[in-house]
């Protein structure tokens, strides 16, 4: 059974070392070549909630060879193309490929590798990247879970096969409503990590502000609408369901979702998000996988969505050099988002 990552950033480097960790064969496949060296040479840090160091067998995508089994495939979606390319000549026809990318990534990653061998992942806990060869775990360990299964919903042997090497880190569930996960999981990108990159703060930030929480409020309601106008059944995750909890049409149903916001988020207040960690690196970000996702099915059913709009507007003119990630960007929601 050959087994590899693809895409080893903050999250790839604790997966791996937690499958290295359990004696499981897995090749940390990533192009950052002095984050690869390193991990050869020292071996994988991890630091945080949890500190551990493992070695592990990692390598340049110029260095693959033969076929895997299962790739684990962890690259921002800006690479797709590239990334998608190096890997497809070490496919085989029953080869699987899990995505644990960010947004909706099944259909673009199925569109190059082939539908029957993508399935994909939701990734239920933070990572913060530290440098080479050292990942920091943001997320409190008794709150971590993934979510895997195919587009369609069959139970596969690829999905088992998945689920076996990510249990070996935390609780990993099986679904048959992968889409509806999918969508639930962009809903907890969309609010705190959208929010997160918009202002350059972390979660907890966000969670200790009245003003900010609330624009969290309005992009977690036009989520949920769309989600819905678009035939999407959101499922629940860690154990929230948060397309039933936080939706609102009135102030009223508005101030009764607040509470749910500490108990799902403040597990992983140390956590920012990795748009932010792109953008601090000068860097473009996957702004149009996460909040541009809820804008583009937004407009196409129908439903408003100025909080995410200006979200992606925030973003893309930090990335333009028009503006700079501070908490003072809040001031820019005030004119979506009601007091």
């Amino acid at each position: 059974m050959r087994v590899a990552i693809m895409g080893v950033g903050s999250l790839g480097t604790i997966l791996g070392a937690y499958i290295s960790k359990a004696g499981k064969q897995i090749d940390l496949i990533d192009v950052n070549k002095e984050h690869v060296d390193a991990l050869n040479k020292r071996g994988a840090t991890i630091i945080g909630k949890i500190l551990f160091n493992v070695p592990v067998k990692a390598l340049t995508p110029d260095e693959m060879t033969g076929t895997y089994d299962l790739v684990f495939y962890m690259t921002k979606q800006t690479y797709n193309k590239t990334a998608l390319a190096q890997l497809k000549p070490h496919l085989g026809p029953n080869s699987v490929v899990c995505t644990l990318q960010n947004g909706l990534p099944e259909p673009a990653v199925a569109e190059i590798v082939g539908k029957e061998r993508t399935i994909g992942c939701t990734v239920g806990w933070g990572a913060t990247w530290i440098g080479a060869g050292v990942s920091e775990l943001t997320s409190d360990p008794d709150h971590m879970e993934f979510d895997v299964g195919s587009i369609d919903g069959p139970v596969t042997d690829g999905v088992k096969l998945a689920q076996s090497y990510l249990e070996l880190m935390c609780p990993t569930k099986i679904l048959t409503n992968l889409m509806g996960v999918r969508w639930t999981k962009l809903l907890t990108n969309a609010t705190f990590s959208g929010m997160s990159a918009a202002l350059g703060c972390t979660f907890g930030e966000v969670l200790d502000d009245p003003f900010a929480l609330r624009c969290v409020q309005y992009i977690a309601n036009e989520s949920i609408k769309t989600a819905r106008a678009s035939g999407v059944k959101m499922e629940p995750i860690m154990g929230f369901d948060l397309g039933g909890l936080l939706e609102f049409d009135t102030v009223e149903q508005r101030d009764k979702t607040l509470a749910v916001y500490p108990k799902m988020w403040g597990p992983h207040r140390a956590l920012k998000a990795s748009m932010l960690q792109d953008l601090e690196k000068g860097r473009k970000c996957e702004i149009d996988a996460i909040n541009g996702v809820v804008c583009d099915f937004g407009r196409k059913h129908g439903v408003p969505t100025p909080v995410n709009d200006k979200v992606v507007e925030i973003v893309k003119g930090i990335e333009s050099g028009k503006y700079k990630y501070v908490f003072s960007n809040l001031e820019m929601f005030k004119s979506v988002v009601p007091n």
